[in-house]
């Protein structure tokens, strides 16, 4: 990268992970407080489910439009919302107006996860794919495995009003810094070259980004499982405390934080294919160890297995989103079907182990998430053959 392209870089690294740490402070807390107002585990689900689906509807749009007029209009105005929205949590006196806010939110998401992630992949140098965008999710991952820490230990101390303003005043920085420091948009690369992107149905027919859509949707669909039931698992099961829920929460993602730069160095040098195999394993794995926890420290273990199977996974399949993005012109395009995937899996995901857990019980949900992550890596393996590559030709 020259020295342009590493200040962008940096301004949306730290631009995402201020707003991603802001909510991941609210996020492990929103489950226990649902639960706290009597809602039931269908209802759970539907307040993760909610954000998925509006992020889902609109990130065709806002990923394609990005393609045609530019990132730094809608990661702008995304960051903005994420700000306002944050402190309209404060308004929120029961379960129905929680699923409200947390749809609005799913809006603003849909501007600036597939954008920030397009901007960055345009910036990245051939072959250096996978530890570009490793270093680059670890803004997410470990926003999101300190944002937990620090929502538990702010909900323990004071409560969970000052969780939410915490959360709003991480997303104001975020705002700031991609509103001052990003170039204009008539700068960007993807306006000085004036192409029109390909066509959804275009890019639909490409099995090997079929494969990664398949992959990346069950995986989420399992961090979906972990984030809307874990916390009442450990609470109503095991009684433990707001920390260390957050606690829990933050080890998954923080170890698959800290092993993206090292993951996506060796995707760049290795057979990213059999890399995404053998971590959707490790994943399927880990979700077997939740179901058969028998304390915290079974629990933390299980997180730990799930941030290795997760960054093992995530970095080839984000380097290989990439080759794909440029190759078809259409980065936005690429990176919102990969963020779509995610919407769906956390969506679906949580849906489904919520109506699980109301007909049978609460940890044949972690089972649920076992057999969806194991079926997921098989078919993105067939999708991968029936291609015709091998995983460093991608």
């Amino acid at each position: 990268m020259d020295r342009a392209d590493k200040k962008i870089f940096g301004t949306l690294f730290f631009s995402i992970f201020t707003a991603v740490t802001g909510v991941g402070i609210v996020v492990p807390l929103l489950p226990v407080y649902a639960h706290d107002m009597g809602a039931s585990g269908m209802y759970i689900g539907l307040i993760f489910g909610a954000f998925s689906l509006s992020r889902t509807f609109f990130l065709p749009f806002f990923g394609r439009s990005s393609d045609k007029i530019g990132r730094k209009p809608y990661i702008v105005i995304g960051l903005l919302c994420y700000t306002l929205i944050s402190f309209a949590f404060l308004a929120a006196i029961s379960v129905e107006i929680l699923i409200a806010i947390r749809f609005v939110q799913g809006i603003a998401s849909a501007m600036i996860m597939p954008v920030t992630q397009a901007y960055v992949g345009e910036i990245t140098p051939e072959k250096r794919e996978g530890v570009t965008m490793g270093i680059f999710n670890m803004s997410t991952f470990i926003g999101l495995s300190l944002g937990p820490l620090i929502g538990g230990v702010l909900n323990d101390r004071f409560d969970l009003r000052i969780a939410f303003i915490s959360m709003g005043i991480l997303s104001a920085v975020g705002f700031f810094l991609s509103l001052v420091l990003l170039p204009p948009t008539r700068s960007e690369r993807i306006i000085s070259r004036s192409a029109v992107p390909v066509t959804w149905t275009h890019l639909f027919r490409d099995r090997i980004i079929n494969g990664l859509f398949i992959f990346r949707f069950v995986y989420t669909a399992c961090i979906g499982i972990i984030w809307g039931f874990l916390p009442v698992f450990a609470d109503s099961e095991f009684s433990l405390s707001s920390s260390a829920i957050g606690v829990l929460v933050m080890l998954g993602v923080l170890t698959s934080g800290l092993l993206q730069t090292p993951m996506g160095y060796l995707a760049d040098r290795g057979n990213k294919r059999l890399m995404i195999l053998f971590g959707g394993v490790i994943v399927g794995y880990a979700m077997f160890t939740f179901e058969r926890a028998a304390g915290f420290w079974d629990l933390f273990a299980a997180n730990i297995f799930f941030g290795i199977g997760g960054s093992i996974a995530m970095a080839p399949l984000m380097a290989i989103a990439v080759r794909k993005g440029a190759q078809k012109g259409a980065m936005g395009s690429v990176m919102a079907l990969m963020t779509m995937a995610h919407s769906m899996g956390m969506m679906i995901g949580a849906f489904l182990a919520g109506a699980l857990m109301d007909l049978l019980e609460l940890r044949q949900t972690f089972f649920f998430g076992e057999l969806v992550m194991l079926a997921g890596t098989g078919l993105f393996f067939l999708c991968m053959f029936s291609a015709g590559q091998t995983g460093d030709e991608i």
